[in-house]
């Protein structure tokens, strides 16, 4: 079991893919912000199904994160995900600094709308854009085949899409299944965070999500649906709900019920935020 190659430079991360691209071999890639789980290994094996080198970013975005989040507090464990990579096959790490990604004198960026509309943003006003422009800047770097992100964060994966779309890059995105402890709860790195006791709230969430998209499914009405989820998880537990809201699978529209959707919710326990996401089977 080999470490993947470390590299914390836009110059020499193009000069490793160009010497690959020489090799005739394809490239795909995972961009995370470290503190490896098994979601993140899952989507490093879903990569390697589709490309023959994978490269997995580590950078804790700061433009992403508004002046009040867990930006200095998020988990970093550089030699854990070393060691998580090298276990799961990833061929190159790519782990910039704030200078490389953003360079003095920087002031370009991204902003995105459509699926970005709502939910997350009613919160966190910023956040999109400076993921897009994150992702956009690490699309141009790696130059892959295809980026695999996760579906936990399923309207993070919308915009994503949205973005390559609507720019024309070249990069296929797929969408992994959310991976799940034993007991339904998503991995997530700010799982970390919760205390034995909160665990068991937490793991409350996804089972307030599948019962109500059932009942939207067999026909409840989506308000009614929804405020009733919310009141179940603060019953359970759960200090504060930012949103239990359905949308369409693909655009994030407003959900109709002879379409395909998603439900979508999050919630907060103590000071760590949660959000989850489940299927809502069209009618």
């Amino acid at each position: 079991m080999s470490r993947p190659l470390v590299i914390d430079s836009v110059a020499a991360l193009r000069a490793q893919i160009r010497d690959w691209r020489c090799d005739g071999l394809s490239v795909a890639m995972v961009p995370t912000m470290g503190a490896l789980h098994d979601g993140h290994i899952s989507l490093v094996r879903i990569a390697l199904e589709k490309a023959e080198r994978c490269v997995v970013s580590i950078f804790v975005n700061p433009t992403q994160f508004a002046p009040s989040e867990d930006l200095d507090k998020y988990p970093r464990q550089l030699a854990r995900d070393l060691d998580r990579m090298a276990g799961a096959g990833a061929q190159l790490a790519f782990i910039p600094d704030v200078a490389e990604m953003y360079p003095a004198g920087f002031a370009t960026r991204i902003s995105v709308g459509g699926p970005a509309a709502g939910l997350e943003s009613d919160f966190r006003p910023t956040f999109f854009d400076g993921v897009a422009t994150v992702v956009a800047k690490l699309f141009l770097q790696t130059l892959p085949d295809c980026a695999v992100f996760g579906e936990k964060d399923y309207q993070q994966l919308c915009v994503v899409r949205q973005l390559c779309r609507d720019l024309d890059l070249p990069v296929e995105i797929i969408g992994a299944p959310t991976v799940r402890d034993a007991h339904g709860l998503a991995m997530s790195s700010r799982n970390a965070y919760l205390s034995e006791a909160e665990l068991g709230v937490a793991r409350q969430l996804n089972a307030v999500l599948h019962r109500t998209a059932a009942a939207l499914a067999a026909g409840a009405d989506e308000s009614s649906a929804t405020a009733e989820a919310g009141r179940a998880l603060v019953k359970a537990g759960f200090d504060k709900v930012d949103y239990i809201a359905a949308r369409e699978s693909l655009a994030l529209a407003p959900w109709r019920r002879n379409r395909d959707g998603r439900l979508l919710a999050a919630a907060w326990l103590g000071k760590t935020r949660l959000i989850d996401n489940v299927e809502v089977p069209s009618a």
